[in-house]
């Protein structure tokens, strides 16, 4: 999970919220919607950081706050984010399996930080010493589930690999701030690389040790 600097919200939705009896529901383009959330997100799902993309109907469009307890965020776009389906392999994870439960961050509000509160283990494992986050990652967006676990293992176990392999210059204090820089999308509005955040927290370890 990484922050996420919301945009401008599309103009269809601006339009729609100012017309009477306006719903989520009845909200027509949700195709729209789902392109600024994407393209602010550098298509990584909010929560599980796997590849999304614009044109796919079955990236979902997430309320953070949901509809059926905060029917007033409907259609507030700070509130709405985009995932993945949160299926795979019969398992529901991410906003399939958080549904109508409430989180304790919104990964799209600075204030709360998310980066800071998630830590990344060696074995692939997303945790938090916070422990109502550390629930939450568990118990109700499922991010450790096996298939998740094994590919966050596997871009760390890259990073891993190329340190190991340059290490004569990617240890230095000059290299790390600019693979942080990279890996973090600074100043680019293109899609970042599945599970990034991984990768820049680990590098992060090595440039506090440094």
């Amino acid at each position: 999970m990484r922050t996420i600097i919301k945009g401008s919200e599309p103009k269809s939705l601006t339009t729609h919220r100012s017309s009477p009896h306006a719903t989520y529901a009845n909200y027509q383009n949700k195709a729209d919607l789902r392109q600024s959330l994407v393209s602010e997100q550098h298509g990584l799902c909010c929560y599980c950081m796997r590849r999304i993309r614009k044109e796919d109907d079955t990236t979902a469009i997430e309320h953070w706050h949901p509809q059926s307890r905060y029917p007033s965020e409907q259609l507030d776009y700070k509130n709405l984010l985009a995932t993945c389906s949160g299926k795979t392999n019969k398992e529901l994870h991410c906003g399939a399996s958080k549904a109508d439960k409430i989180l304790s961050k919104n990964p799209a509000n600075p204030q709360h930080r998310v980066e800071e509160l998630i830590l990344y283990r060696s074995n692939g494992e997303i945790a938090s010493d916070d422990e109502l986050v550390d629930a939450e990652l568990n118990g109700v967006l499922r991010l450790n589930l096996p298939f998740l676990v094994s590919s966050r293992k596997a871009t760390l176990d890259g990073l891993i690999d190329f340190l190991s392999k340059n290490s004569a210059i990617t240890l230095k204090v000059r290299d790390l701030k600019k693979h942080i820089k990279e890996w973090s999308g600074q100043g680019d509005t293109g899609e970042l690389e599945e599970y990034c955040q991984v990768i820049i927290y680990w590098l992060q370890k090595r440039l506090r040790r440094s």
